[in-house]
């Protein structure tokens, strides 16, 4: 998130002028590295246009605070959930919008997720009433990910959220 204020910027315009109204959300991936810091939450909450709807993903546990929760809250930016190894899997609503991403677990990128396991999912995002959501499965090494999303999408067509 350093030195990259005019890529960002770029980026948005692009966003903007490209996808116009096809676009749903913004996502910020991070890496693994980027470890909680105040000063780099700070940068992430200054980055973002706060014209889109944002979503960052954190990939390291000691993003999963509840001042970081309340913070992003608090601009109106979505936190990303995930089903990554060794990562907290909760839903954690801080906005509207529900993003969740559903990388593998345990064998990242390939292990395939249960029906339960999809069926839970589904009722844990349904039971926090999110406006949307977005519900993406990156266990695509092998034929995981297509099943899983066949399975979500089936158990909810009458959903108008998904």
């Amino acid at each position: 998130m350093e030195d990259c204020k005019e890529e960002i910027e770029e980026f948005y315009n692009v966003a903007r002028k490209g996808l116009k109204d096809k676009l749903g959300c913004v996502l910020f991936q991070l890496p693994p590295s980027f470890t909680y810091d105040p000063e780099r939450l700070k940068a992430v909450i200054m980055a973002v246009d706060h014209e889109f709807t944002n979503v960052v993903e954190f990939r390291h546990e000691s993003w999963w605070r509840q001042d970081v929760i309340d913070i992003m809250n608090d601009n109106n930016i979505t936190f990303c959930s995930v089903n990554y190894p060794k990562l907290p899997t909760d839903i954690i609503k801080t906005t509207q919008t529900c993003y969740v991403r559903m990388h593998g677990n345990p064998k990242l990128f390939y292990s395939e997720y249960t029906k339960e396991q999809i069926k839970s999912l589904s009722n844990e995002v349904k039971s926090q009433s999110f406006k949307q959501a977005y519900i993406y499965f990156n266990n695509t090494a092998s034929t995981a990910g297509i099943i899983n999303a066949i399975q979500a999408k089936n158990m909810n067509d009458d959903h108008e959220i998904w």
